[in-house]
């Protein structure tokens, strides 16, 4: 049992430390807004990713497997979703590039409520999600030693997630990533949004 928990914490690292669309939402959002609100982005993802592995206890793998258009739909919406986030993003760049000024603030909600759910879409869109909890977290839950611990499964990813992220938010809130996105925010928004763009239309005409 302890094998396979600590195997899964391994494995779920992996899965939170490849650079995908996650990430790229808690750095932006650090490095050109606050720490407070990349925090809230961070919590998003964290509930979202526990509502991933709720679904993956309640047969998400199993809905998939007999509903596969269910699975395309869901990947198609995702992209659809992180389409819009890279059209945002690359339309922050565009407006810095044309007033030409380093300091113009992205374009994103205010609130920290719309921070939150930002957090929370850009997850549940996020193929890698999709993928993960569909296929390789269920391949735990399929296993009799960890039929008691469905718990504390969910309590892994969910601290790790946190940890992961609130790490990230941190790193890229500081003073020095402040001051090198403010030289080079056109730019900053305009990779992001790009990666963001590839990501969705890969969904979409690969689903």
């Amino acid at each position: 049992m302890l094998l396979a928990l600590s195997t899964l914490v391994f494995i779920h690292f992996c899965a939170l430390v490849t650079p995908g669309p996650d990430f790229f939402i808690v750095s932006q959002t650090a490095i050109s807004r606050s720490r407070t609100q990349a925090m809230c982005v961070v919590l998003g993802i964290t509930v979202a990713v526990l509502l991933w592995a709720f679904f993956a206890l309640m047969g998400l793998n199993y809905i998939f497997e007999k509903f596969v258009w269910f699975k395309h739909v869901m990947l198609v919406l995702g992209g659809i979703y992180l389409c819009w986030l890279g059209f945002q993003l690359l339309k922050s760049a565009f407006s810095k590039q044309k007033i030409n000024s380093p300091i113009v603030e992205v374009e994103l909600p205010k609130s920290h409520f719309k921070f939150f759910m930002k957090g929370l879409l850009t997850n549940l869109s996020n193929p890698k999600a999709v993928i993960y909890f569909g296929s390789v977290f269920s391949m735990f839950l399929a296993n009799p030693q960890l039929d008691h611990m469905h718990a504390v499964l969910l309590l892994i990813v969910g601290v790790e997630t946190l940890i992961w992220f609130v790490f990230v938010a941190f790193i890229f809130s500081l003073p020095s990533f402040k001051t090198a996105y403010q030289r080079a925010a056109k730019w900053i928004d305009g990779i992001s949004g790009g990666l963001f763009t590839a990501f969705g239309s890969y969904l979409i005409i690969n689903k």
